[in-house]
């Protein structure tokens, strides 16, 4: 989810204030017991000292870490869907329904910025994230780009798999471009919901067609709603985080809460709906797939998953 609004927009947690890291420090104890170790007079001494300069080396690394994690803010994401644990309890509630909800934005990221039981596999990529489990059985006929390079989508090729957020807010707004459409003038600080699916792209006709799933004018009780939303990823889990993008990470962390629905599963989808989608044009101004925010694996960052 893209990290599109601006401070003026929502009010945000104040930073605060940096405390001095003593990571520096704790560092050149280990240096020094890793000069010692080679100092030892023999093997034996060496394989003890050796376990023993690991696991202070693992616990100080542990602490800086901890220091280094940003302080005050509300769970994170994006997060390993099967893993429920996480420290951090700040209090807010769940968003309602996607179909109570005014549909305000759709966009993609390339490779899963979750990580997910069909969807396991570290990408190699430089902008990381995760890749659909069964990304190396495609067919050749699978992986034969029908637009010799020419696709009307950017950011994509047949294999990838992407991350497809449709973003809800609780704003009487119209679907736009960014998430500054998620917002207005007399609604500041929404509540924001996010559905998300995990695709392998592929060259098929009979995989899904991006259509289905695209904003046409179609309204629910006067809230703009997209066409669908997919079924075949399985039951959805749903969370509480924030939003995402490569802005943001451990570090430096978003400050606007999120419910999640992410589906567990990868779905294939045909390469081409996708680049049609694209070439038709639409409210979102979506030509590009993006970057990733990378995993967050901090308990203290992480909300438990009821």
């Amino acid at each position: 989810m893209l990290a599109g609004l601006s401070k003026g927009q929502i009010p945000v947690r104040v930073q605060p204030q940096t405390q001095d890291n003593p990571a520096r420090h704790q560092n050149r104890e280990v240096a020094i017991m890793l000069l010692s170790i080679r100092r030892q007079p023999n093997k034996q001494s060496r394989i003890n000292s050796g376990w023993l300069a690991t696991g202070l080396a693992l616990a100080l690394g542990s602490a800086a870490t901890a220091q280094d994690l940003c302080q005050g803010y509300g769970p994170q994401s994006p997060r390993d869907i099967a893993n429920t644990a996480g420290l951090n309890t700040t209090a807010y509630s769940f968003a309602p329904a996607a179909d109570a909800l005014s549909l305000c934005n759709i966009h993609t990221h390339t490779n899963a910025e979750h990580k997910g039981p069909g969807y396991a596999i570290v990408s190699t990529e430089e902008q990381g994230g995760y890749k659909c489990n069964n990304s190396a059985t495609l067919t050749a006929e699978e992986l034969e780009d029908p637009t010799h390079g020419h696709g009307a989508y950017h950011g994509v090729k047949l294999g990838d798999s992407i991350e497809v957020h449709w973003v809800y807010t609780s704003c009487a707004v119209e679907p736009g471009k960014g998430l500054g459409a998620c917002v207005s003038d007399a609604c500041a600080n929404p509540e924001l919901r996010v559905e998300a699916q995990v695709f392998l792209l592929v060259n098929d006709e009979q995989a899904l067609d991006f259509a289905d799933f695209t904003y046409a004018g179609h309204r629910v009780d006067g809230r703009p709603q997209p066409k669908g939303l997919p079924q075949s990823g399985g039951a959805p889990v749903v969370y509480a985080g924030s939003t995402t993008g490569p802005s943001f990470d451990q570090q430096n962390c978003s400050p606007y809460q999120v419910t999640w629905s992410v589906r567990p599963q990868c779905a294939k989808l045909d390469i081409a709906s996708l680049h049609r989608w694209a070439a038709m044009g639409s409210v979102f101004e979506e030509e590009h797939s993006h970057d990733v925010r990378q995993l967050v694996t901090a308990p203290a960052l992480l909300a438990p998953i009821n």
